[in-house]
C-alpha cells in the first residue's frame, strides 16, 4: 500500500514543502530511501525501525521504499523521522490516513518513541501557513515556536503514540494556544549601561549617532582607552525591533538552532562578536548545506569586530559586498541561497602594532614602515564603508579616579528613538528604507540638500582628505542623522562639519 505524508525542508532561511511517499510491497525485507537524503536521513531507517518496535507497533517485514519529493532537492537533518514513521504506519494500515493530506509532520524520534525538537520550525510554520496547510504536528518542545505564526493550527506531541492517537481521534486534541503577550520577550542589557563609561564624550556621541542612523563605526585608540567598553554598550541604546524585523531575526536564529526562548520572538537586536581567528565562511555563511554566518546572525543588529587589524585581510574583504547590499548570496554547484545581512558594523583597533602611536604619555616604538604594514590590512574600499571613524584617547588621571557622570543608556535611547521615528516618517513610501545608513544617491539629492556654505565646506574636506565619492555620500548620511538628533529638517553647516570630523583614519593615512 502507498501512503503520502507532507513535511518540509529548509533552504537558506525559507522552507520547501517535501512529500514523503512510503510504499510497502512484497519482496525481500528492507528499507530504501530515495530523493537525495543525507546521512541523518539514511540513519533514520534503523532509528524508525527500532522506534516502532519499542512503542508496540508492528514493523512490516516487507520491502519498504521511501521517496522524498521533489527528488532533485537535497534533504538533510533528522526532522524526517516523524513523517517517515507515520508513513510506514499508514502504509501498513496501522493508522488512519484520512488527515495525512491536511497536515505537515516534522520531528526527530528517539528509540523509545519520544519526540525530540528540531531546528528551523518557525520558517517552516510560516511557509505552511502561506501554502494553506491546515496545521503542523511536531514535537511539543517546538509547539510554542510554531504557534507564533497566526492562523495555523499547531499540535505538539511528546510521543509517537500521541501522534497516532491524534490521527485516529483528532477530536480529542486542541491546537496549542499562546498568549499574545508572551510572543515577545525583552531582555535588558545588564551591566552594559553608558552611565558606567568615564569620560569619552566624543565616543559616546559617535555611539548615539550610530544607533540613530544605523551607521558603521570604528574606534581607534591605545590599549585600555575604553574602545571595547563603548562598543558593547551600543545594543542598550538601539531602538527596539518592529514586529516584522523581530520575525526576520527569529527565523534566522531558528534555522541556525540558536533560538533559546521557544514560543517567543527575539525582541532584542542581535550582538555578535566573533574572534579574530574566524574564517571567511564563518562570517558570511557557507558549508555543503549553506547555513547563516555571523553577518546574518547579526541581521538588524550589531556585528562587533574587536581588534579589527588582527583579522586576516582576505576575511575582512568578505564584508565589502554585504555592507553595501544588505544581503549575501552563497552559491554552490546545484544550489544558490541568499541570506539577509543588514547589520551595523562596529570595530575597534589600536593605531599601530605597539598601540601607542599618537599617545601623549607613552612613546610609540613602531617604525613608519611597521605602521604602514599594520594599516595595509584594512583596504581602502572597506574603510570607505565605515561612516564613523573615531579616535578614543587615553583617559586623564582625574577622569579615571572620579565617579561616572555620563548619561544613562535609557536617556540616550529616548533621543535615538525620536531621531529614528523622524527618519521612519520621512521614509514613508520607501519600502526598503529603515535608517539613514541605507540612503541611496537619489535619496541624498532629495533629503540631504546643501546650502552654499555647507557645499564649500564638504568640497574643501574632499580635496584635503582625498575622500572618495562613497565617503562623501556617507558624510551626508551622517549629517542627516545628526540633523535628526537635533530635530531639524534641513542640513546645516554645523551638521556637515561634525560629520566630516568622523573621518579620523582618513586624516591618519
Amino acid at each position: 500500500m502507498l501512503a503520502r505524508v507532507w513535511s518540509a525542508s529548509i533552504v537558506g532561511i525559507d522552507a520547501v514543502k517535501v512529500g514523503v511517499e512510503v510504499d510497502v510491497s512484497g519482496g525481500l525485507p528492507g528499507i530504501v530511501v530515495l530523493g537525495l537524503p543525507d546521512s541523518a536521513i539514511q540513519e533514520s531507517r534503523e532509528r524508525v525501525k527500532a522506534t516502532l518496535k519499542n512503542t508496540g507497533f508492528a514493523f512490516p517485514m516487507r520491502k519498504i521504499v521511501i521517496n522524498l519529493t521533489p527528488a532533485d532537492l537535497r534533504k538533510e537533518g533528522p526532522c524526517f523521522d516523524l513523517p517517515i514513521s507515520v508513513g510506514i504506519l499508514a502504509a501498513s494500515e496501522q493508522v488512519s490516513a484520512d488527515l495525512l493530506g491536511d497536515y505537515l509532520f516534522l520531528g526527530e524520534v528517539s528509540l523509545d518513541g519520544s519526540l525530540r525538537p528540531v531546528a528551523g520550525v518557525l520558517p517552516i510554520a510560516a511557509a505552511a501557513q502561506k501554502m494553506g496547510i491546515a496545521g503542523l504536528v511536531l514535537p511539543a518542545d517546538n509547539a510554542q515556536e510554531a504557534a507564533v505564526v497566526e492562523d495555523l493550527a499547531v499540535y505538539g506531541c511528546k510521543h509517537l503514540s500521541e501522534v497516532v492517537d491524534f490521527l485516529n481521534n483528532p477530536g480529542r486534541y486542541k491546537p496549542v494556544q499562546i498568549d499574545s503577550t508572551t510572543q515577545t520577550t525583552t531582555v535588558s542589557y545588564p551591566g552594559t549601561d553608558l552611565h558606567d563609561v568615564k569620560g569619552q564624550a566624543h565616543g559616546r556621541r559617535a555611539l548615539e549617532i550610530a544607533a540613530a542612523g544605523g551607521h558603521n563605526l570604528i574606534f581607534v585608540g591605545p590599549p585600555g582607552s575604553g574602545k571595547t567598553m563603548l562598543a558593547r554598550r551600543l545594543p542598550g541604546i538601539l531602538p527596539p525591533l518592529s514586529f516584522a524585523e523581530s520575525l526576520e531575526v527569529t527565523r534566522i536564529h531558528s534555522v541556525a538552532g540558536l533560538l533559546k526562548n521557544r514560543g517567543s520572538l527575539v525582541r532584542d537586536r542581535p550582538f555578535r562578536s566573533p574572534h579574530h581567528s574566524a574564517s571567511g565562511p564563518s562570517l558570511v555563511g557557507g558549508g555543503s548545506f549553506p547555513r547563516p554566518g555571523e553577518i546574518s546572525l547579526s541581521h538588524r543588529g550589531v556585528l562587533f569586530l574587536d581588534e579589527l587589524t588582527e583579522f586576516k585581510r582576505d576575511v575582512l574583504e568578505f564584508l565589502r559586498q554585504p555592507l553595501e547590499d544588505g544581503y549575501v548570496t552563497i552559491s554552490r554547484t546545484k544550489l544558490s541561497v541568499m541570506f539577509p545581512a543588514q547589520f551595523t558594523l562596529v570595530a575597534s583597533t589600536n593605531p599601530c602594532p605597539c598601540g601607542y602611536y599618537g599617545d601623549t604619555i607613552q612613546q610609540c616604538t613602531c617604525s613608519p614602515r611597521q605602521r604602514e604594514q599594520y594599516w595595509a590590512k584594512l583596504s581602502g574600499p572597506l574603510m570607505d564603508r565605515i561612516d564613523l571613524q573615531v579616535a578614543v584617547n587615553r583617559l586623564k588621571p582625574e577622569e579615571i579616579t572620579q565617579q561616572p557622570t555620563g548619561e544613562t543608556s535609557i536617556s540616550v535611547r529616548e533621543r535615538v528613538q525620536q531621531a529614528s521615528d523622524r527618519a521612519i516618517t520621512r521614509f514613508q513610501g520607501e519600502a526598503n528604507l529603515r535608517c539613514n545608513a541605507h540612503l541611496q544617491s537619489s535619496h541624498l539629492q532629495k533629503w540631504c540638500k546643501l546650502d552654499d556654505a555647507s557645499r564649500n565646506l564638504l568640497e574643501a574636506a574632499i580635496r584635503k582628505l582625498g575622500l572618495s565619492a562613497r565617503a562623501s555620500d556617507r558624510i551626508l548620511k551622517v549629517a542627516r542623522t545628526i540633523a535628526d538628533l537635533a530635530g531639524e529638517d534641513e542640513l546645516k553647516t554645523n551638521h556637515v562639519a561634525e560629520a566630516i570630523q568622523y573621518r579620523t583614519i582618513d586624516r591618519m593615512q
